[in-house]
């Protein structure tokens, strides 16, 4: 066993060499990790029959029926039997004090083009609904950028994308969900039928209420081609407001209102703001086929805007729709300062990026405990009419940027409406029922850290999720939280998720929202010890 001080040691040791770590461990581990993933996948394709749902469904049920029949001591709250190192959420669940249930739900069902919706199991994947749909002309409403991120992870949790100023929340485009509930009993929620109350709470429950074991989704016609147009501007005001303009959060119909909207915010006074439009070929443009190995990073290709002007270029439609996948947004630029290179990208590229499920595989506590302190990877949603507040506060708390700007419609579905809480009256677009918020991404090593200074993240965190409460506004629950049950309670409303609970039969039989979601770690403890190394 090494001793306190020669842990110190290899700790300080991979954190002064931390590119040499992933450059010749990480990168390659990762790469292989990912290929017998890709196999395994690729062989379960091979014997894909959406014929063997209804079977696996009947399974599914008996084991919780099963699970029912057990004593009431000794039955342990219900969980899906997936690795925690699946899964894209930073925290680790602690499944080994639970009852697992093997959800082997993998498979694309249908395709309704009269009723434009697809009909698939949990844990088929972006990238492998991207390859699907495409070519047949169609694609998701909302699809997140990441091509490891599951259609179930993100019904129970939830994603927006660049178009979701017109289709609002990922949840907002599902037509129903397929949920084995806490007695076996098998129900299908949307939001017309008997069972809406169920449907309504469903995003943001993190399976908290049920297993789900098929959803049906909202598609939409696209052209080949994304018309991406990159517009540099200087001052905070000018970007603030050219992303509400576009977005039509001053009005309802405003005169040009693009299908993507994305704002990259460099610093405090420089973003450049990205509007999009589906596209057949163009001879006159030039296309980037921007997720090609070798290509700059994307982000890195929208900075250059900033010298270059305004432009307009051609973008493949998957290429656009997964444009931020190969550096994780720019999270990869921490552990790789060289990635970006062009002779790294030509002979490396293929490499990356790192499998955020290599990483998590060879997460242990002391890692994860460790690496917390280090980094913050955070997606907030918050009303666009407080943009400038947010940068600020933001860029104080973790003098980080890039920052990432998504606008996005959310909806007053009205009282008993869900876990979100609904949009104040006066963030309300005149004469419609919903509001314009937007996703404000924070990813990377926060400045302090960067130059050796002490930090503080709890803290950081803990201010900046007041902010949220106190505006309104909401935090994707895949990301560590920092908040008591208390303050949880206050940011959303779980009114009608209790009424749920009872009535579904989850409560006794799945944890608790805020159970599910909260950090394995002490982040409290985590926060006291900083503040005394600050100190």
């Amino acid at each position: 066993m090494l001793s306190e001080t020669s842990k110190r040691r290899v700790v300080r040791w991979l954190e002064d060499h931390r590119e040499l770590v992933v450059a010749l461990f990480c990168l390659p581990a990762s790469f292989l990790f990912a290929s017998l993933l890709r196999l395994r996948a690729w062989a379960r394709g091979l014997a894909a029959d959406p014929r063997r749902h209804d079977a696996a469904v009947r399974d599914i049920q008996a084991q919780v029926q099963q699970w029912n029949k057990q004593p009431g001591e000794k039955r342990r709250l219900l969980c899906t039997a997936r690795p925690n190192w699946q899964s894209l959420s930073t925290t680790f669940f602690q499944k080994h004090l639970h009852h697992r249930v093997a959800l082997p739900l993998h498979d694309i069902l249908s395709l309704d083009e009269d009723n434009m919706t697809v009909r698939v199991e949990p844990m088929v994947t972006i990238g492998e609904i991207t390859n699907y749909l495409i070519p047949r002309g169609y694609s998701l409403a909302v699809t997140i950028e990441l091509d490891d991120a599951t259609l179930g992870g993100l019904a129970f949790g939830t994603g927006m994308s660049t178009h979701s100023h017109k289709a609002g929340l990922y949840h907002e485009t599902i037509a129903s969900y397929e949920v084995v509930l806490g007695d076996g009993s098998l129900v299908t929620a949307s939001r017309h039928n008997q069972h809406s109350d169920l449907y309504n709470a469903l995003p943001w429950s993190h399976g908290s209420l049920g297993f789900l074991v098929a959803l049906t989704l909202r598609i939409v016609k696209i052209k080949p081609f994304v018309k991406i147009r990159y517009i540099p501007v200087k001052g905070q005001k000018n970007y603030c407001d050219l992303i509400r303009d576009l977005s039509g959060a001053n009005e309802p119909n405003p005169k040009y209102h693009p299908d993507y909207i994305e704002g990259t915010i460099f610093s405090k006074d420089e973003a450049v703001i990205m509007v999009g439009e589906y596209s057949d070929c163009d001879s006159g443009l030039a296309v980037n086929h921007c997720s090609r190995w070798y290509k700059p990073w994307f982000y890195k290709h929208v900075e250059s805007f900033l010298k270059k002007g305004e432009s307009v270029e051609l973008i493949p439609l998957r290429d656009y729709l997964l444009r931020h996948n190969r550096a994780i947004f720019w999270v990869v630029e921490d552990m790789l300062s060289f990635g970006n290179d062009f002779l790294f990208r030509l002979f490396f590229g293929w490499l990356l990026p790192p499998k955020p499920a290599f990483l998590k595989f060879t997460t242990t506590p002391g890692v994860r405990a460790y690496t917390f302190t280090k980094q913050v990877f955070q997606d907030i949603v918050l009303p666009i009419n407080e943009l400038e507040r947010q940068i600020e506060i933001a860029s104080v708390l973790f003098e980080k940027f890039p920052l990432l700007v998504y606008p996005c419609k959310i909806i007053d579905h009205g009282p008993s409406s869900g876990q979100l809480k609904r949009p104040a009256a006066k963030y309300l677009v005149p004469g419609t029922n919903y509001a314009m918020y937007n996703d404000l991404g924070v990813y990377g090593v926060p400045g302090k850290v960067k130059k050796q200074k002490p930090y503080n993240p709890v803290d950081a965190m803990r201010k900046m999720e007041k902010f949220t409460r106190d505006v309104g506004g909401y935090s994707f629950l895949y990301a560590d939280i920092f908040m008591t049950k208390e303050e949880f309670e206050e940011m959303f409303d779980l009114s009608l998720y209790e009424k749920v609970r009872q009535k579904y039969h989850a409560e006794g039989a799945f944890p608790h929202l805020y159970d599910k979601v909260k950090p394995e770690i002490d982040v409290f403890a985590i926060g006291e010890e900083n503040a005394i190394t600050d100190k």
